[in-house]
């Protein structure tokens, strides 16, 4: 499901939401009630439906669900809070504005505002400007799903010209020209990076063929 609404593009594959091009982060949760309001539109789910669709086979405080539709409205910049998720009195939510399939070109952020991308086995990973957390959480720009990495592990931080790697005290270590990083480190067109089995390739875009350092 690639869905355009407003200035948002929701891409469920890639589990990223973008404005003009840029990320918005939701945590998973956010993210979740989002898919499920958008994929149903304009169905209203009651708030039970969507507190097992949250946390299935888990009893929860009344609070949570209004908490998690709260991140998902200030995420979307809803002025009056019914813009995009509207409260169905005494019910519970629905998805209240217009939404329209996008083209596979808009899922992901543009990579042109910072210039710099990720080469991933055959994808490409657009980074954007500022941080650019690689990890085993879903909210991750680059998600490794292995009990080698940790749930934030390293970051890219892309500033003008400039990007730098910094491991974030994850357990097993990041690697960057095949060994260990220990302090933070400027990226260069061509950089190697290793965190658990995934290994990555900073590139910088428009620089010609991009190879990886041996």
């Amino acid at each position: 499901m690639r869905l355009r609404f407003g200035t948002f593009v929701f891409d469920e594959p890639s589990r990223e939401l973008t404005s003009d091009g840029r990320r918005v982060p939701l945590s998973p949760k956010a993210f979740e009630l989002l898919a499920a309001l958008l994929a149903e539109r304009p169905r209203a789910f009651s708030k039970a439906e969507l507190r097992e669709r949250l946390w299935p086979g888990t009893y929860v405080g009344e609070t949570s669900l209004p908490r998690v539709v709260g991140e998902v409205r200030k995420a979307l910049g809803d002025r009056s809070a019914e813009d995009f998720v509207r409260t169905v009195h005494r019910f519970g939510y629905a998805f209240a504005g217009d939404a329209t399939d996008a083209a596979p070109s808009e899922s992901v952020p543009s990579a042109i505002e910072s210039g710099v991308a990720l080469l991933w086995g055959e994808r490409i990973v657009p980074l954007s400007v500022g941080e650019n957390v690689l990890g085993r959480d879903r909210d991750c720009v680059v998600r490794v799903p292995s009990g080698l990495v940790s749930r934030r592990h390293a970051v890219i931080v892309v500033s003008g010209e400039l990007a730098t790697l910094r491991d974030l005290g994850s357990r097993n270590g990041t690697l960057l020209r095949g060994r260990r990083l220990e302090r933070p480190e400027e990226l260069a067109d061509g950089d190697e990076i290793r965190i658990g089995p995934a290994l990555v390739v900073f590139c910088r875009l428009g620089a010609g063929t991009t190879r990886s350092r041996r």
